[in-house]
């Protein structure tokens, strides 16, 4: 049975504890949240993984398996250090990819400790499809982000504008995915994972819209280069507990768990 220590405990992690407690094969046999957040994920990790202890960062030993759904500084502090000791990790929290450096750290970390970090779709599909084009030569990829005006709050979509009283759909921001992760880093997953996979941070173009027409987030992505041209239109229902995020984000980082035990994976 693979061990496997949980980074977070928020919506995305207790969603992801709660689709894998039965799974055979897969063990939850830690759960890594600040001092302060240790309260609240002994309650749900009583309820969803009673085999797991809640501590403050990996353990050194026993982990098969590191799983990231908790942000940038988690991944500086608790990703890095556990790739460096040679123990895999599937990293949720894309957008952090987006600070200058931080992905060719975790590359070292990766080499360093000969093994190796998975970024996972989360809630945009077609990953496969703009990444094997990348090979073949891509010349453009845009991606729209099309959201309720509720689910921009706390970001810089507020600035001169009331969201609550908005008729029409807006367009709150465009311009590169480095930018728009820049601005807006708590939607900037997609982006950042589209542009991974793709022309990357600097060549990858992103529109960011509030439309009060859409109770759904809707993503899509514009390709086209030397293989041909694709449109992809995703609309996700938003995680209950959080609308910023998209619930597929859960089911990526569960289909990623079980693809690690699988006897066939596609």
């Amino acid at each position: 049975t693979m061990q496997i220590a949980l980074i977070g405990c928020g919506a995305i992690g207790t969603a992801l504890l709660e689709l894998v407690k039965d799974d055979v094969g897969l063990q939850i046999a830690a759960v890594v949240v600040p001092a302060e957040g240790a309260e609240a994920a002994r309650a749900v990790a009583q309820r969803l993984a009673p085999g797991a202890q809640v501590v403050q960062a990996v353990p050194a030993d026993g982990i098969d398996l590191v799983v990231e759904a908790a942000g940038h500084a988690a991944i500086e502090q608790h990703v890095l250090p556990a790739l460096r000791r040679g123990v895999p990790c599937i990293v949720a929290s894309v957008g952090a990819l987006s600070a200058a450096g931080l992905p060719e750290q975790l590359e070292a970390a990766a080499r360093e400790g000969r093994t190796q970090v998975q970024l996972i779709a989360g809630a945009i599909g077609g990953i496969d499809a703009l990444a094997a084009a990348r090979i073949g030569g891509l010349s453009t990829v845009r991606y729209t982000g099309r959201k309720p005006p509720h689910a921009w709050k706390g970001t810089p979509a507020e600035q001169g504008r009331d969201l609550d009283a908005l008729a029409n759909e807006t367009v709150i921001f465009e311009g590169t995915a480095r930018e728009a992760a820049a601005q807006f880093p708590k939607n900037a997953n997609v982006a950042a994972t589209v542009s991974l996979a793709g022309l990357g941070l600097d060549r990858t173009t992103v529109r960011l819209i509030a439309d009060p027409a859409v109770r759904e987030n809707l993503h899509q992505v514009e390709a086209a280069g030397a293989f041909g041209s694709f449109e992809l239109t995703m609309r996700n229902q938003p995680l209950a507990a959080n609308p910023k995020t998209s619930a597929l984000t859960v089911f990526s980082a569960v289909r990623a768990l079980r693809g690690k035990v699988a006897p066939l994976v596609i």
